[in-house]
């Protein structure tokens, strides 16, 4: 969204939830920043002022709102559009990039020197990749003080806080409070949900057909990494410092959380990752007025509101699924996917004790369901034996092909990864097409405007709704559908 003033002041004054992570509102007279949405009185026009990004009002010296929480608001989808420099960098040091591997890490991924990366992100954000990063940290501090018992000096470590002093200095300026007094009584009651479980509400911008999203789910479903019951989604999580299992629950104008993490440094790149997976960015209201203007797509649109784009927590773990997919029904790959995943998880235990029956959980006697985990890491993909694959041996070296580059390095499969590059170098791997490269396009690097016009599933859809279903005729149909070919993409797979 363009920072015109009378738009934004627009929306403040109409409080129009449609729009809170596109800016923020400062409010000079008081020295606060909002979101749009804030149900506090609307400010006079000589007072406000509008910025791009949370760290840009913490960067001019206002505080966040305790009444409407900007710093937890959505995130912008202007970010998952952009496959552009300033918008990779967004995606990255969401994931903790900037924590992890410092600026010259982030500036390395990104292919830029560092002074250049801070003059687009300052010319674009308001402020530099450090000042976004630290924005993330406070709100981070924030999720762990209100709802887990750790002290403050574990907290602070655990945000990715250089020191506890820094730590103080910073949640006292955005927040106008000392970390012990936003330990509330509501965070201490959360913090009871169990030692080493953080609960936290995940904002999205409304509408959300929840139900689409855990329809595609459960379809694709592994044993032992993830499943859907009872309304939630669970899953087992790989993260830069180790291991994590979350629960997603949607509810009325948020996701409930629940993330069990080894280490809290993880929670920043595992919160990122599960609003990736669930698209809760996305801008419906853009999207489905796109579509819908389609006479054949109007009342899917009417009808089911809000369908998102289901993505990916792990590039190489959908780059995986896709491949065992070619050509196969999506029953049948589930198959071979859980033989590869119980042969792992079989091959551990037996590690790591020796003596548990064959298919029997190690976690809970008499084979019962354990914590589930993450995929499987492409190291130990290419640790597998060849005949527990059960596929052509040219997928097999396919897929041990995928496995190599990765450790290697050669693909990237990351959030930020420069998407067109990315598919370059997939097309370049013996076994890997179109159909594969876009769909990974699509479902692990977030591309909002790809058409699977070759999809069999995609082209039934289209007939059912009167659309052109060869590949030429709705390729050139779906040009009416940009940026959004990608959710008109998932609306014919449920057509079909």
């Amino acid at each position: 969204m363009e920072m015109d003033f009378e738009r934004c002041y627009r929306a403040v004054d109409s409080r129009d939830q449609r729009f809170d992570g596109w800016f923020y509102t400062g409010v000079t007279s008081t020295g606060i920043y909002c979101r749009p949405s804030c149900p506090a009185i609307t400010p006079k026009r000589q007072n406000v002022r509008f910025f791009p990004s949370a760290a840009a009002a913490q960067g001019a010296g206002l505080r966040a709102c305790r009444r409407c929480r900007p710093d937890a608001a959505p995130g912008s989808p202007h970010w998952d559009i952009r496959a552009d420099v300033v918008g990779r960098a967004m995606r990255l040091i969401a994931d903790g990039v900037v924590d992890r591997a410092g600026v010259p890490g982030l500036a390395s991924r990104l292919g830029y020197t560092e002074r250049h990366l801070h003059r687009m992100l300052s010319a674009e954000m308001g402020a530099g990749p450090l000042a976004l990063a630290r924005a993330q940290r406070a709100q981070t501090a924030r999720i762990l003080i209100e709802t887990t018992d750790l002290g403050m000096a574990e907290i602070a470590f655990a945000a990715g806080f250089g020191s506890v002093r820094q730590f103080n200095d910073t949640l006292r300026e955005v927040y106008a409070s000392a970390p012990s007094d936003l330990r509330t009584a509501r965070g201490r009651q959360q913090a009871a949900t169990g030692a080493g479980t953080i609960t936290l509400r995940l904002a999205y911008r409304p509408p959300l057909h929840a139900q689409a999203l855990l329809d595609f789910l459960a379809v694709r479903a592994l044993p032992g990494v993830d499943e859907v019951r009872d309304g939630t989604y669970r899953r087992g999580l790989r993260l830069p410092h180790g291991t994590g299992e979350v629960a997603l629950t949607p509810a009325d104008g948020h996701v409930a959380a629940t993330l069990r993490l080894t280490d809290l440094r993880d929670l920043a790149p595992a919160v990122a990752r599960c609003r990736r997976l669930l698209d809760l960015d996305a801008d419906p209201t853009a999207i489905d007025a796109t579509l819908a203007a389609d006479p054949a797509l109007a009342r899917a649109v009417a009808t089911e509101p809000g369908v998102r784009l289901p993505r990916a927590v792990d590039g190489f773990e959908m780059a995986v699924r896709a491949v065992v997919g070619q050509q196969v029904s999506v029953t049948a790959a589930q198959k071979t996917l859980t033989r590869l995943l119980t042969h792992q998880v079989d091959h551990e235990v037996d590690e790591a004790d020796g003596d548990r029956t064959p298919g029997q959980s190690h976690d809970q006697p008499g084979g019962a369901a354990g914590p589930l985990r993450g995929f499987l890491s492409a190291e130990e993909l290419l640790s597998l034996p060849d005949s527990l694959f059960g596929m052509p041996s040219a997928r097999r070296e396919t897929l041990r092909g995928l496995a190599r580059v990765v450790v290697d390095g050669a693909l990237d499969l990351a959030p930020g990864v420069d998407r067109e590059e990315a598919v370059r170098r997939l097309l370049a791997l013996p076994g890997i097409g179109p159909w594969t490269a876009n769909y990974l396009a699509m479902r692990a690097l977030g591309d909002p405007d790809i058409l699977l016009s070759t999809d069999l599933a995609v082209r039934r859809g289209a007939a059912a709704l009167g659309l052109p279903d060869t590949q030429k005729t709705l390729d050139g149909y779906a040009e009416r559908w940009r940026p959004w070919r990608s959710y008109a993409t998932i609306r014919l797979w449920r057509a079909a």
